[in-house]
């Protein structure tokens, strides 16, 4: 079988792996990558050799899997030796746009471990705009954060928080202390941060209030500034337990109230019908619901 680039690598060896195992959790143990990264590794390998390598669920080896695979054992030990071919075939260019306080707070600290599973995959990020769904260019998979219902791209929910009220210690020693954050003339007198990507009507349904959404008060269309607002003195914010870990952990914020509410609010990545067809894409899909799921 006659090669123009020579393939990654680690491909490679997750093919003689899976082949010689013929189980593809064995095969993820022996490597130490999760059982998702070996599919997409076989079928980033088939993508670049155009052919089916297994058959069968049982990892049946195909006559063109048998063949390369004498290949493969044969040239393993001096692949090491060979010239890089990647400059000339390209890297393959994974474009991503995600929301800014999310890719902070819970992608960012954990992507060392997706550019170890996948280093062959050049990522591409930008930031989205929470709500209005706008990023600055085209992108082959966006993280949104809303109520859902999209129509006009596939998805797939992956993180649902819930939330509770927050301030900082000097707000809290200067008009607390509260007891719980759930009784009407404790909202009334309370400096309520604003933002549309959290309504505070989600907390007062859960305390039984008939309170309307607050008209005053300082707003912010981005999660990391209202927590950081609330941890600078600015008031009370709702804060989501998961993406505010952070600033609970630190001590920028306490809660409020033991009680939570789940927010109608989520994070969902969506990508254009036929995305989840390419490898990288798939890989990125299924990482990224793994790593913050």
């Amino acid at each position: 079988m006659a090669l123009q680039h020579i393939p990654p690598i680690q491909c490679l060896l997750t093919f003689e792996a899976v082949a010689r195992l013929r189980n593809a959790s064995r095969a993820a143990d022996e490597l130490c990558v999760t059982p998702s990264a070996i599919s997409h590794r076989i079928r980033q390998l088939e993508s670049h050799l155009g052919v089916k390598l297994f058959g069968r669920n049982d990892f049946t080896l195909t006559a063109d899997g048998v063949a390369y695979l004498a290949n493969v054992r044969a040239g393993l030990a001096a692949f090491g030796q060979m010239p890089s071919r990647r400059a000339e075939r390209g890297a393959t260019r994974l474009r991503v746009a995600v929301t800014p306080t999310f890719c902070r707070q819970l992608v960012m600290p954990k992507l060392e471990l997706f550019r170890n599973a996948y280093p062959d995959v050049e990522l591409i990020m930008q930031v989205s705009i929470p709500l209005l769904d706008v990023t600055a260019e085209k992108a082959d998979l966006v993280v949104r954060f809303g109520a859902g219902g999209y129509t006009d791209l596939e998805h797939r929910l992956i993180l649902s928080e819930a939330v509770t009220p927050a301030c900082s210690p000097s707000y809290l020693n200067e008009f607390g202390p509260y007891a719980g954050f759930a009784s009407d003339a404790e909202l009334a007198e309370a400096r309520l941060i604003r933002s549309p990507l959290e309504p505070w009507s989600t907390w007062f349904t859960h305390c039984g209030l008939a309170r309307p959404e607050p008209q005053v008060g300082s707003q912010f269309n981005d999660l990391g500034l209202v927590y950081d607002a609330a941890a600078s003195g600015f008031g009370v914010a709702l804060v989501r337990l998961g993406l505010g870990a952070a600033w609970f952990d630190s001590g920028r914020l306490v809660r409020l109230s033991p009680q939570v509410v789940a927010s109608p609010m989520r994070h969902y990545i969506c990508w254009q019908p036929g995305a989840l067809e390419r490898w990288e894409c798939a890989a990125f899909v299924d990482w990224l619901t793994q790593a913050v799921g």
